[in-house]
């Protein structure tokens, strides 16, 4: 999951926490709110982590010769 995503999620559970829209039928709009603003903000901070942790990566190249 990007930040994107984690972005998306967080304001999607926000709007169904603090019911912008009507009620939808069959579905409990602040628990289901609650669980997608939790699991935003995670996928928010593990990208973030992931693309520190990316940056911070050293590439070594080895080059072997042949001793003929």
């Amino acid at each position: 999951m990007g930040i994107g995503v984690g972005i998306v999620m967080l304001v999607v559970g926000l709007v169904l926490v603090l019911g912008v829209f009507p009620d939808i039928p069959r579905v409990d709009d602040p628990t289901l709110g609650w669980i997608l603003v939790v699991v935003g903000v995670l996928g928010i901070v593990l990208a973030l982590v992931m693309n520190q942790q990316r940056s911070q990566t050293k590439h070594v190249e080895e080059r072997r010769y042949d001793g003929r």
